[in-house]
């Protein structure tokens, strides 16, 4: 169903927007939206397993921040490797929490959406920092076979997470939390590690997604990745992955994700003040959680 919406928006804005359907547009959009997707693939199998991540934008927003801040202070690959090691701690510590904790991730993620931003905040002092390295802007700003490198970060992390979702025991593992925690638990497998593992991961891609933002701005500031978290999540709900966990589609976040960025560039395209884009991507998340849980009970009456 999201493909065909898809499909309707494009046509629609290729009709309605003139300068809409040119290569230069389309790149640029794909250049937009590479976050969303980065972040989205792995918030896929976070929400899978009945868990969410609230923290991701404030992950962005402080990764982004300390890559700026590492590299004026030292080597910019050690900075580099050590924004990414923050994002997979911010992550990891997060899921044992959650996980070994006994915490529910919606609380425990929400703690660090406020802690994490308050992180970057105190570390910025709320001011941004300049990135003049040029092989660091080069990952934000740099085209390879006329795409953005954005773009080929976020390609490439779609086919990794179709990979991990749908041919390896891990993404079987993810279902299986998600939709019969207990009998997996019986089975011998360890579900908190499962757990703690995926919160990992939306660190981990959380923090590139921060290294592709700043690099791209030619910035690191505290504010990246402000509401990013509504995007993401929207785009997961969208592609049919269930919020009450046991069903979800990679690609399908691929399209959610898609759909909202050519919402986003068709309306500024039409002149649509800037401001209703995320009131858009508000209403079309309560309609993807409505059309989600009209689906959930139409399989349980079957089941039934």
């Amino acid at each position: 169903s999201i493909l065909g919406v898809f499909l309707l928006l494009f046509a629609f804005f290729s009709i309605q927007a003139d300068a809409f359907l040119t290569t230069e547009n389309l790149v640029n959009v794909g250049r937009q939206i590479a976050p969303t997707i980065i972040v989205a693939t792995m918030m896929t199998l976070v929400i899978t397993t009945g868990q969410i991540d609230l923290s991701v934008g404030s992950i962005i927003g402080m990764t982004a921040s300390a890559l700026a801040l590492l590299i004026q202070t030292g080597s910019a690959v050690f900075g580099l490797a050590a924004t990414l090691i923050i994002g997979v701690a911010a992550g990891l510590i997060q899921g044992i929490l959650a996980a070994y904790g006994k915490l529910p991730a919606f609380i425990v993620t929400l703690a660090g959406l406020i802690a994490l931003r308050g992180v970057a905040l105190l570390i910025t002092q709320g001011y941004s920092t300049p990135i003049t390295i040029e092989w660091l802007l080069w990952i934000g700003q740099g085209k390879f076979l006329g795409l953005y490198i954005p773009t080929w970060i976020a390609l490439a992390t779609v086919v990794l997470g179709w990979y991990l979702f749908t041919r390896t025991r891990f993404g079987r593992y993810v279902v299986a939390v998600g939709s019969n925690t207990e009998a997996l638990r019986r089975s011998g497998v360890n579900v908190k590690r499962i757990q703690a593992s995926v919160l990992m991961l939306t660190g981990l891609f959380a923090g590139i997604a921060g290294v592709v933002i700043a690099a791209r701005l030619a910035t690191g500031s505290s504010n990246s990745g402000t509401l990013f978290e509504l995007e993401v999540i929207t785009a997961v709900v969208l592609g049919g992955t269930s919020l009450l966990g046991g069903r979800g589609s990679v690609v399908g976040t691929l399209i959610g994700a898609l759909t909202l960025g050519i919402i986003a560039n068709g309306l500024v395209l039409l002149k649509v003040d800037v401001f209703w884009v995320p009131i858009t991507q508000g209403v079309i998340l309560i309609i993807a959680m409505l059309l989600n849980q009209s689906a959930v009970d139409r399989f349980q009456k079957r089941k039934a």
